[in-house]
């Protein structure tokens, strides 16, 4: 009697496990898989100008040099200065003390002190080299987002490379597994020999390592692409394939005069250069003596007060009589006139001199490499750019020949008149033609992309 109410129990735990999986499947099964994000290039140079780290360098030094421009100006202004002092001399029974010059045991003084250079030449020079080092600072930020921008090329095609290939490596062992189910039921039929079989497989397991290294070649550009282009490190993304629209190469000439104005490696220089000469002015400057005018104003007296709240003793010091001057005025002001003139430096002002001359010859040397760098890079990018071009619609056609012939391999083998070695020969034939059409039309976009860079289209 107890058995079947084991049996029951049992039975209806089952169903009712049965009836939760039942009911819990369907809402496993509407959970839809999230699309990858899709990165197009002007995304990413959206992205690596907004989260680019390679850019914070520059930009500081652009904002250092900045600073040095507001300081230099204010250093041709005049300045105002507020002295507080109080001397304490020691007694020794007169009313100045032990130290005369002190005029007193007690000294106060309370002043405030405009001083303005009014022939100083070097002041002047010196704030115009700090612009010209500000200019060149921000056109270094230009290089540096110039820079960072070649490297977003590089990453970005280097992914969309990677994309084909691994669509190309999967092409490719989709008819390595087709093949060697043809020579499988060829031998199972007496038409193939094992060894036909054999090389079958070994197709198939190098395209299988084919894959795998496709799929290692994405995720190491998108490693490489990703922390330039994003905060927080994310690899659930994909480059955008737009390489199948060719653009025309525009004339070389007219890129040559866009690149030559729209260039911050030159603009960098040539304020250098001028920074520099600028700089030889101010070494200059300093044989020239300096001219300056200081007005005081407030107390230099023995008491701390606008007037002494007594009557001047005797030995008192005044430009008259003590009892002429029964209260004294401590408030007022003076002036004063200098007039500096460097007779003997030792040689320090040429030696400064002859060391700006150099930064100005070493600056002006760097100006020369900076064009002819800049001609370099644009022939060199434009050449590339317009022999690839030209060898596009011979690799598509090599690629159409190619799946073509193994077209024809497939079929002749399966007559009986092709070898199994002819048929792998023509399945690494067509890998190779997918291949190099994929990287000529990498490689010309590449190209045009960084052309694009040096001439300043966005």
């Amino acid at each position: 009697m107890r058995m079947p109410r084991i049996f029951s129990l049992l039975l209806l735990l089952t169903s009712f496990c049965f009836l939760c999986r039942a009911q819990g499947a369907p809402q496993t099964a509407t959970t839809a898989p999230v699309a990858p994000f899709v990165l197009t290039l002007a995304d990413a140079f959206t992205r690596a100008q907004q989260y680019g780290y390679l850019l914070q360098g520059p930009a500081l030094t652009a904002a250092i040099a900045h600073e040095d421009r507001v300081q230099a100006r204010a250093a041709t202004l005049p300045s105002v200065n507020g002295f507080n002092q109080f001397i304490y001399t020691q007694g020794n029974g007169t009313q100045s003390g032990v130290f005369v010059a002190n005029d007193g045991v007690h000294v106060y003084n309370e002043q405030l002190q405009l001083h303005q250079e009014l022939f100083s030449v070097a002041r002047r020079a010196e704030l115009r080299r700090t612009q010209a080092a500000e200019a060149a600072a921000r056109a270094r930020v230009d290089i540096a987002a110039r820079g960072l921008r070649a490297t977003v090329i590089t990453g970005y095609f280097t992914l969309v490379a990677s994309q084909r290939r691994l669509h190309n490596a999967q092409l490719s062992l989709t008819e390595a597994e087709r093949f060697l189910d043809i020579t499988q039921k060829q031998e199972r039929g007496g038409e193939a020999a094992h060894a036909d079989v054999i090389k079958a497989q070994l197709q198939v397991e190098q395209r299988r390592r084919d894959v795998g290294d496709s799929e290692l070649a994405i995720d190491k550009a998108k490693i490489g692409l990703a922390i330039l282009v994003f905060p927080q490190f994310r690899d659930d993304f994909t480059a955008e394939d737009n390489l199948e629209g060719v653009e025309t190469l525009p004339a070389f000439p007219g890129m040559q005069e866009q690149a030559v104005r729209a260039s911050p490696e030159l603009r960098a220089a040539q304020a250098s250069l001028l920074a520099a000469g600028l700089g030889v002015d101010v070494a200059r400057y300093a044989y020239l003596p300096s001219f300056a005018l200081d007005f005081f104003y407030g107390i230099n007296a023995n008491q701390f007060a606008g007037e002494t709240g007594h009557p001047t003793q005797q030995s008192g010091r005044s430009t008259q009589s003590d009892y002429l001057v029964p209260y004294r005025q401590n408030l007022g002001y003076s002036g004063q006139v200098t007039l500096n003139i460097p007779i003997v430096t030792w040689g320090a002002i040429r030696s400064k001199v002859r060391q700006a001359e150099f930064r100005r010859q070493q600056a002006d040397f760097d100006l020369r490499i900076a064009q002819r760098q800049l001609n370099a890079n644009l022939e060199s990018y434009y050449r590339e750019a317009r022999v690839v071009l030209g060898q596009i619609d011979s690799l598509r056609k090599s690629e159409e020949l190619a799946a073509e012939s193994l077209r024809l391999t497939l079929l002749r083998y399966q007559a009986g008149e092709a070898t199994a070695l002819e048929v792998a020969d023509a399945q690494t034939t067509v890998t190779q033609a997918r291949n190099g059409y994929d990287d000529g039309v990498v490689r010309y976009r590449t190209a045009l992309a960084n052309l694009q860079t040096l001439t300043g289209v966005p």
